[in-house]
């Protein structure tokens, strides 16, 4: 008998119309959609392209509609600033609808672009659910972008409007967001006539006549919309890709394929139910945020969790725990080194210890690759299904996991699992070649990509074919590298570019740092090749310990390099081990491997846009002096 993921597997590759018509019944249509799929044009596919629909309507408004006016919908929890609030789906679509008369009042219509530059707090919600109500197209910029990067979208999105607040704020620290915002208005040479400010009690803002608007006082006297119909393929929101340099590219999303992909992942993949309460631990200005805060929790049903803290230091490594007892949080979704950072300030669990995490079902993580070590220790400490799948920003949504919804399979720790239903995963060679089972090359997508994906970048066709449709014809490129197991799972390994080359022998970063996570004194590492003028590359490992480990310092060098030996093999050429206080990472979580490559082997570089510590680059530079 045929498993429920393979049925559905199977069926979405041999009746993908078939398939995706039939999930598209769980969204309210205003005007239904007599075609699925536009294969007239590839690589540019469109999803129901003769429907209509408004996604906030589906987020807010249809459930009220079916009776659940006064169930909650948003709880914002802001460990940093001690406050707690709680709205029902009543009256976040009643401030939704308000914001949404303001920004008419300011000339927003439909297609329009608003840029929203914002911390984590309810405005920021209310703002892109505003924009969707007005079929405006929202680009949500990262709070705490530099004024250069700010600049640079602003540049490229041509907002009417740029919604921001006062400041954001970091565990002992405000971040002043309004004097970033005005320095990149003055760089931009595109210059929005309005900004509306939310003036936050930490930090009062200067406002410009003529320019500024206070986004409180405005808000008491406008009037409530209704929802703007609009067609399936248009686009709802512009995310721009981190890191990017030059010309950023958006990532665009459009409202149809992405309802109909989110609302059918939050039981099939997550296993939730209309009225549980789903918490992703990220920030809306990252694609988790967009999807996994906002909106998939909302147009399924569910209450969301938009959490202004950090996994430690807010106050300390039980911040999560709390969270979940104090909310009832059935799901958590957050990324591998939120958990490395709780695992290495609290080893042995003991502050889980503390708390009721009776209601927590499951735990996902995604951002980057997630190394067994930390998933045996999650599984260990919670007692639960931890899932590792894996998704990008241009997908939207996860290409591979363990879709608990359907039916859960064993894990294979170090596997992101099988293919979602919609994604016809394949591993190619240099060639174009499928690779056989267990063999490491590049990770593909075949054409078209599922609903919910991005289907090309903003206002820039050929940047998308350039950047993504270009090295092998009919493929979608994700410039991963891993393998397909016998059984089907598929192993993610690195980005390409870091996969190493050493004496000829092509070897993942990834499977060195699995060896070296495993080592119970360690609480996270990278590996990367720095140059080797006889062998090309040679892997190093960068190491922080657990907290309060002191001595013996050298000795653990020793484990971890003969760890590796042993468990590699002499050919990973392994000698090399620096122990950092910590490692330079993204805002989002990801580990900057390319960067500390670059100055192990002396190269200039770019300090990253969304880097969140650049001290520590300081003290890595001084790290590696002498050790290449």
């Amino acid at each position: 008998m045929m498993s429920e993921y393979l049925k559905n597997y199977k069926r979405s590759q041999e009746e993908p119309e078939a398939y995706w018509s039939d999930a598209a019944k769980g969204i309210d249509w205003e005007e239904a959609f007599t075609k699925v799929l536009d294969d007239k044009n590839p690589p540019f596919y469109k999803w129901f392209p003769d429907g209509k629909l408004n996604t906030c309507f589906n987020a807010l408004d249809r459930h009220i509609e079916n009776g659940h006016a006064q169930q909650i919908a948003l709880i914002y929890d802001s460990p940093v600033t001690n406050t707690i609030k709680r709205y029902s789906y009543k009256e976040l679509r009643d401030l939704t609808a308000n914001f949404s008369g303001l920004l008419r009042e300011q000339g927003v219509r439909k297609g329009d672009t608003v840029i929203i530059y914002m911390p984590m707090v309810p405005e920021a919600v209310i703002a892109m659910l505003a924009c969707a109500r007005l079929g405006a197209v929202h680009s949500v910029v990262f709070g705490g972008f530099s004024s250069n990067e700010l600049a640079s979208r602003i540049n490229d999105a041509q907002p009417k409007v740029i919604l921001s607040a006062s400041c954001g704020i970091e565990v002992n620290r405000i971040i002043k967001y309004k004097p970033l915002l005005d320095s990149a208005i003055t760089i931009a040479n595109h210059k929005p006539k309005i900004c509306i400010i939310l003036q936050r009690p930490q930090y009062e803002a200067a406002l410009i006549e003529g320019r500024d608007i206070d986004w409180q006082v405005a808000s008491k006297t406008a009037k409530a919309v209704n929802c703007v119909s609009v067609n399936a393929t248009d686009p709802l929101y512009i995310l721009y890709t981190s890191g990017t340099t030059g010309k950023p590219k958006g990532v665009l999303r459009d409202n149809g394929g992405h309802a109909v992909a989110l609302n059918w992942s939050m039981k099939n993949i997550y296993n939730m139910n209309p009225g549980d309460v789903f918490w992703s631990a990220s920030d809306v200005g990252w694609v988790v945020g967009h999807s996994y805060i906002v909106y998939a929790p909302l147009l399924y049903g569910c209450t969301t969790i938009l959490y202004e803290g950090k996994p430690v230091g807010t106050p300390d490594a039980s911040a999560f725990w709390r969270v979940i007892e104090t909310h009832k949080v059935n799901a958590l979704f957050t990324a591998p080194t939120a958990f490395r950072a709780i695992k290495g300030n609290d080893p042995d669990g003991d502050l889980i210890k503390e708390y009721d995490l009776s209601s927590l079902q499951s735990l996902f993580l995604a951002g980057e690759r997630c190394d067994p070590a930390t998933i045996q220790w999650a599984e260990k400490k919670l007692n639960i299904p931890v899932i590792d799948h894996w998704w990008q920003t241009e997908t939207g949504w996860a290409i591979t996991a363990n879709c608990i919804g359907l039916e859960k399979f064993p894990v294979k720790h170090g596997s992101t699992s099988k293919p979602v239903p919609g994604y016809n995963l394949e591993v190619l060679d240099e060639k174009g070649e499928q690779l056989p089972a267990g063999e490491m090359g590049k990770i593909v997508l075949k054409l078209p990509l599922p609903p919910g994906c991005s289907q090309t970048l903003w206002k820039n066709d050929q940047a998308y074919i350039d950047a993504y449709l270009s090295v092998y014809d009919g493929y979608y490129m994700t410039w991963d590298a891993g393998y397909i197991d016998e059984d089907g799972y598929v192993w993610v390994m690195s980005r390409l570019g870091d996969v190493i080359n050493v004496a000829g022998h092509r070897l993942s970063t990834g499977s060195m740092e699995e060896v070296l996570a495993a080592h119970p004194k360690v609480a996270e590492c990278a590996v990367i090749g720095v140059y080797d003028q006889l062998k090309g590359q040679l892997p190093m490992g960068l190491v922080v310990l657990n907290s309060g480990v002191e001595t013996g310092q050298d000795s653990i060098i020793k484990e971890l390099i003969e760890s590796v030996r042993h468990d590699i093999g002499p050919v990973a050429a392994f000698k090399k081990v620096i122990i950092l206080k910590r490692l330079p990472k993204t805002r989002s979580g990801k580990i900057l491997r390319s960067t500390m490559k670059k100055i192990a082997d002396g190269e200039t570089y770019n300090i990253p846009a969304t880097i969140d510590d650049v001290e520590i680059l300081c003290e890595i530079t001084n790290a590696l002096k002498g050790q290449t």
